[in-house]
């Protein structure tokens, strides 16, 4: 899953007379494990994989096809070949055509290395089985192919597609082979990893109601890129499991990843089975198994059963069913925070705090070159706890640089910090206007009432701020001309913030989310002067109160929710 690789797969000038393309195929054949973003998935994930999709040494494996799109060193490949090799041997010997055998297998490797090392165990195995030298050499060339999945040509189409793609950011790919990755796979947006098209290529290989299961990361449910990706799966093809395989032993090695298990079937179908963080264990995972492939659902089983995840490009919420219907039933009835006259923005990033942030005292620039600064530090109570920071403000009002020939002492504290400040990508980009933060500051924000939001948090920590400080860019702010911020605040404390942000963003570990601006503009809230008046005092006092159970009690009256659905929101009121 997630590496953090150091270089890029950059194709070399000692690879003479191969076009650029091709050079950089060869680049990837003979890269590193980091550099192809192979990591590899334990036998019982492997097992536990191939049972969802119903790969079964009690069907006739031989009469079906399986497509393994980066087999690494075999640890999906082995596993099919076993049961592939035990359903074979059980059918009448009439039935035993080695012709049949060979076309029931494709799996593509595009490191020679790797694929050097994994066909010797696949002959090996095949010997094992008491094929002679010949029938399984024969076999091993017609199931293998050492090439770029998402450039070779595959014949035919497959009942079953299983692995664990490569995971690799676009900046470690060359970018001639990036290039034709975006005219061949139209997933491939924004900052999309390469297991996106390896998803999008896999799924149009697949026949009518055959099975895609894989595990890989999750970040695309739910993310900016993963929209293409999301809104062609919504187009022809049913998700109709998801396992959380986050915090748990998936792999052989550690990584920082956060994985999932999906099967995707090109069928229709709108109810999706889910399962969250199994135990690693062969036992455990055969009864899931068991319980996700089920006719009937049994209320035992700890699955849950979700319909409506996919919708076009939408993030796809994954949390239980009375969730997702409150969440349906509040964005049909309320408008979202923007729409309700209320902006949602980040901090200033400077790119260089060290030259831009220090104790406001302190800082030897002019009295109007500088404002007050919100950090996270500064909010963790709950409450504001101002620690006495500060960041160099560079920009007129009217949001022009300012002339630093009119600012000695600015100019001198600048420039005592100009090395690192030009170091800056922004400053580079534009060397006239070196000292620009990355964001421009707008003094007059400093100034206005707003509530404050770390990005990361277990909790909604949603702080009112009255109009002192500027905040910096780990905090997200949230002002408004027409709602009362700290009934605002309320209401966002509530409940109904963390239950947007949980449906919408994706998960960290130890169960953090992301409150990002993104997300955060998704919560529902209805107008200002459609809250009666007697209500718009009860949410004041509540959050002045810092009573919580009040604070639930208006919102649930404001929202007009049913006791399902406080449920849902979780909290009673009590």
């Amino acid at each position: 899953m997630h590496l953090s690789a150091t270089r890029a797969v950059r194709p070399s000038s000692y690879l003479p007379g191969l076009c650029p393309l091709s050079a950089a195929v060869e680049v990837m054949a003979n890269a590193g494990v980091e550099e192809r973003g192979a990591i590899f998935t334990r036998r019982e994930v492997v097992d536990f994989i191939l049972d969802l999709l119903g790969y079964s040494a009690d069907k006739p494996l031989h009469k079906m096809r399986l497509l393994e799109p980066s087999f690494g060193g075999g640890d999906f490949l082995l596993p099919a070949i076993d049961r592939l090799l035990a359903a074979w041997s059980a059918t009448p010997p009439a039935d035993r055509r080695l012709s049949l055998l060979a076309d029931s297998i494709r799996a593509v490797e595009v490191h020679r290395a790797t694929f050097d090392g994994t066909r010797d165990k696949v002959l090996a195995r095949l010997a094992c089985e008491g094929f002679d030298d010949e029938r399984a050499l024969e076999l091993a060339s017609s199931w293998l192919v050492q090439d770029d999945f998402l450039l070779t040509s595959l014949e035919g189409s497959f009942d079953f597609v299983v692995g664990n793609p490569p995971y690799i950011r676009q900046e470690m790919i060359a970018d001639v082979l990036m290039a034709e990755y975006r005219a061949l796979y139209r997933t491939i947006y924004d900052r999309a990893d390469i297991y996106i098209p390896f998803i999008e290529r896999s799924l149009t290989l697949l026949k009518q109601g055959g099975q895609l299961g894989f595990i890989c990361a999750d970040r695309w449910m739910k993310n900016r890129y993963g929209g293409p990706l999301r809104d062609f799966v919504a187009q022809g093809f049913h998700l109709k499991t998801y396992v959380d395989m986050v915090d748990t032993p998936a792999f052989l090695s550690d990584v920082i990843a956060y994985p999932a298990i999906i099967v995707i079937a090109r069928e229709k179908g709108d109810a999706t089975r889910i399962a969250h963080r199994p135990t690693i264990d062969e036992g455990h995972l055969a009864a899931l198994s068991g319980a996700l492939t089920a006719g009937e659902l049994a209320a035992s089983s700890g699955v849950k059963e979700v319909k409506g995840i996919a919708d076009g490009a939408e993030p796809w919420i994954l949390e239980s069913s009375d969730q997702l219907a409150l969440v349906r039933r509040l964005e049909k009835t309320f408008p979202t925070l923007e729409d309700a006259a209320c902006k949602v923005g980040i901090g200033v990033a400077t790119g260089a705090d060290k030259a831009f942030i220090g104790i406001f005292d302190e800082l030897d620039v002019e009295d109007d070159r500088k404002l007050p600064l919100a950090m996270t530090r500064d909010i963790l109570t709950g409450s504001i706890e101002w620690r006495g920071y500060g960041v160099v403000n560079p920009f007129e009002d009217s949001g022009r640089l300012v002339d630093l020939a009119r600012y000695p002492r600015l100019k001198k504290h600048l420039e005592a910090h100009r090395a690192l400040i030009e170091g800056r990508h922004v400053a580079q980009k534009a060397p006239a206007n070196w000292y620009r933060t990355i964001d421009r500051i707008t003094p007059s924000l400093a100034a206005k009432p707003k509530l404050l939001i770390p990005d990361i948090k277990g909790q909604a920590n949603i702080v009112f701020e009255p109009g002192n400080l500027y905040p910096h860019h780990n905090l997200y702010f949230i002002t408004s001309d027409d709602w009362d911020l700290q009934a605002l605040q309320a209401v966002l404390l509530s409940g109904i913030a963390r239950l947007f942000i949980a449906v919408y963003s994706t998960k960290m570990r130890g169960g953090y989310l992301r409150f990002q601006a993104q997300y955060l503009r998704r919560i529902r809230v209805p107008h200002w002067r459609d809250v009666p008046n007697a209500l718009r005092q009860e949410l004041i006092r509540a959050v002045r109160a810092k009573d919580m159970a009040a604070c639930n009690r208006a919102v649930f009256a404001l929202y007009g929710l049913s006791e399902e659905e406080r449920a849902a929101l979780g909290g009673n009121g009590d």
